[in-house]
């Protein structure tokens, strides 16, 4: 009899400990759909937040502008660079179900190891259109500065310039999820006041997006 008691004890523990298990993975799955999102590689990612999903996509093979033995240039001239290797494009896409607001922030990353002109020689221009036809001024030229002294809100590391702020809110119209789309164009050039010496020099930053979803 003692022995059977013990073998109930035992399989009660075991479905204790069983149910124990399942309630941690489901608050786990619940902590991770409110998580802060993040991508800062190319190509392509889906993030789930919350009760809407982003995304955000490269038109170009890596996320991010390069400067390498750049003239240096007016803002005037800065401003209209149109080569493929002069501008960097990309979208955020949004598709939103229920009543979730998915907010979030474009940042630049510099590549430390790999940028050798002084940050106050670079201007960065950022600009974003509805329908990636007509773009219009996001942030208008400056050097990178203002960087994050510590991770904000949104999950964006130290050292961050954050280039742009902006939300995707539900449609109230329809539950069904409705994609919405914000495009960017970023230029990056060496200031005209930079003097140019017999070395070669570089800069590059990396572009993130980083956000999270509020009901």
């Amino acid at each position: 009899m003692e022995e059977k008691k013990e073998k109930d004890n035992n399989s009660s523990k075991q479905i204790l400990l069983s149910v124990l298990g399942v309630a941690i993975l489901i608050v786990a799955v619940v902590g991770i759909s409110f998580a802060v999102f993040s991508y800062n590689k190319a190509g392509e990612v889906n993030n789930t937040i919350s009760t809407g999903t982003i995304t955000m996509s490269y038109n170009e093979p890596q996320n991010g502008i390069n400067i390498e033995n750049a003239v240096p240039m007016t803002e005037a001239q800065g401003k209209v660079l149109a080569a493929d290797n002069e501008k960097f494009d990309f979208t955020v896409d949004c598709t939103i179900k229920g009543t979730t607001t998915v907010n979030y922030e474009v940042v630049a990353v510099k590549q430390t190891e790999t940028s050798t002109i002084e940050d106050a020689n670079i201007r960065l221009y950022l600009e974003e259109s509805d329908d990636g036809t007509t773009y219009t001024s996001a942030k208008e030229p400056t050097a990178y500065s203002n960087t994050l002294t510590s991770a904000d809100d949104y999950g964006a590391p130290v050292g961050s310039m954050v280039l742009y702020n902006g939300a995707f809110s539900a449609n109230a119209d329809t539950n069904q999820g409705v994609k919405q789309t914000k495009y960017f164009r970023l230029r990056m050039w060496v200031d005209s006041a930079y003097v140019v010496s017999g070395t070669s020099g570089t800069y590059q930053v990396k572009v993130n997006v980083y956000g999270k979803g509020t009901n």
